[in-house]
């Protein structure tokens, strides 16, 4: 095997490792670490991404505050996911790599059942912050409906407020979270949302297209600058299937190829 071929394949494996879906493929225990073990590590370990979140959630408080001082009849609300966004689950992908194991909804609800992920820097602060000012707070997951309680016990044991089975919002029969926005949206005004997937301010960037999001982003981008705020999520996302696809695993791979041909071309 060509060494072009062989870094082709690993690269193809970092990106199929975990997908907006959560799909994760992984080395058999024994073989060779995964190239997602970066990105998990990176998520999990490097003070870059600690300082990414406290400066992130630091212009989240910049952004709600601008945002309340303009008058309006409605409550406040403050829309937050809870996965990567204020809980880290890095741990998780961390024993799934270690173990040599794929993700599987019976591994990861053994995850949130203990109630055990930590809160990403600042998160806490932020949202005590913003119900000191007024908001209410709602967390829009897709966990499911069976780890609700799981995640209000692990959310309330960290002192996030409003950590309760009326404020957390789980998925029910769809990922997308259009209509839970819109339930908040009926008696609440969103001041801002935060989250680690463009999906978690608005639908429409669930499908990338052949730029994968990049036109959307100019689209939506004074939207996005008034009333949303990111953070980082190395290891999985729905960018990857702008890249990937969502077809057989062969087909993704495929794909992958032709996009890191298509990448090394460019002037």
């Amino acid at each position: 095997m060509t060494l072009r071929r062989t870094l082709i394949i690993a690269g193809t494996c970092g990106l199929l490792a975990c997908s907006g879906t959560r799909e994760t493929a992984v080395a058999p225990a024994g073989a060779e670490l995964s190239p997602n073990t970066y990105a998990a590590l990176y998520q999990n370990a490097s003070a870059e991404v600690q300082w990414m979140y406290e400066q992130a959630y630091a212009l989240a408080r910049v952004k709600l505050e601008a945002n309340l001082a303009v008058p309006d009849g409605l409550p406040p609300a403050v829309v937050v996911d809870v996965d990567e966004t204020v809980l880290d689950n890095s741990p998780y992908e961390l024993e799934n790599i270690l173990a040599g194991r794929s993700y599987s909804p019976e591994t990861w609800k053994a995850w949130t059942d203990r109630a055990s992920a930590a809160a990403l820097p600042g998160a806490l602060a932020f949202l005590q912050h913003a119900e000191e000012l007024g908001c209410a707070v709602f967390y829009i997951t897709n966990r499911t409906d069976e780890e609700r309680a799981a995640t209000v016990r692990n959310l309330s044991a960290l002192g996030f407020p409003m950590s309760d089975a009326d404020h957390v919002l789980t998925k029910g029969s769809t990922s997308d979270k259009t209509a839970r926005r819109a339930s908040v949206a009926a008696d609440h005004r969103i001041v801002l949302l935060v989250g680690d997937q463009l999906t978690d301010f608005d639908q429409v960037f669930r499908e990338r297209g052949e730029d994968l999001g990049w036109g959307m982003l100019e689209e939506h981008r004074e939207a996005l600058h008034g009333r949303f705020v990111l953070v980082p999520n190395a290891t999985y996302g729905y960018w990857r299937d702008g890249i990937t696809g969502r077809g057989t695993s062969a087909e993704q791979q495929e794909r992958v190829k032709r996009f890191l041909e298509e990448r090394t071309r460019r002037p």
